[in-house]
């Protein structure tokens, strides 16, 4: 993504254009943690990281929640078109095996429309619901509304938790010469270790 590779270069250097992008991909099922995402956004709402905002909180809620619909707009769109053996047969591509499917399906059948408001504030599901919600033709206008609405509040949630750190970051940061490095090394880390955790479940259960 940048010089370095790592997500919170990219989000430092291409500001909101970044947050965007990666937004979209997260919620179009990629496996992105949004968690890392909007934490980090949340923290460079203040001048405790670069010496600057580089974003406005609200702003950052706002994109989070339009390009969330966007993203999940997508998966929905090729999981109603396409339906289920599309996504078995493509799923290792973005980390999806085939027990997160059918455990994202019976979410779905169990609570119907609450379903897809209530897994957009939970880690994993928050992008593999618009599967189900797809292949089951669920209709559009509905799951625009409730991911939209569902999508805001995480968002929202993960900035402000970003924000908050960043606030008391002298503080988080006391043992280190620099504020920036610790935190990129754990972004990297968590990275790292959500796409591993991925990878073996994905192919143990595909």
């Amino acid at each position: 993504m940048s010089e370095n590779g790592d997500m919170a270069n990219f989000i430092q250097t291409h500001g909101y254009l970044a947050l965007i992008i990666i937004s979209i991909l997260e919620s179009a099922c990629v496996p992105i943690p949004s968690e890392v995402t909007f934490g980090l956004a949340g923290a460079l709402c203040t001048t405790a990281i670069t010496g600057h905002a580089v974003f406005s909180l609200p702003v950052v809620v706002i994109i989070g929640a339009l390009t969330s619909v966007i993203g999940s707009q997508i998966a929905y769109e090729i999981a109603r078109r396409a339906g289920r053996p599309f996504v078995e047969r493509f799923g290792k591509w973005i980390l999806i095996s085939h027990r997160d499917l059918d455990a994202a399906e019976r979410w779905f059948e169990k609570r119907g429309s609450i379903s897809v408001l209530i897994s957009r504030v939970l880690p994993l599901l928050r992008s593999i619901i618009s599967v189900p919600a797809g292949i089951a033709k669920m209709p559009r206008g509905r799951f625009v509304l409730l991911t939209l609405v569902g999508s805001t509040a995480w968002v929202w949630i993960l900035a402000y938790l970003g924000e908050t750190a960043g606030k008391n970051w002298d503080h988080v940061s006391k043992n280190f010469h620099k504020a920036q490095n610790p935190m990129i090394a754990v972004l990297v880390l968590l990275v790292l270790v959500f796409v591993v955790v991925r990878l073996r479940a994905t192919r143990r259960h595909s």
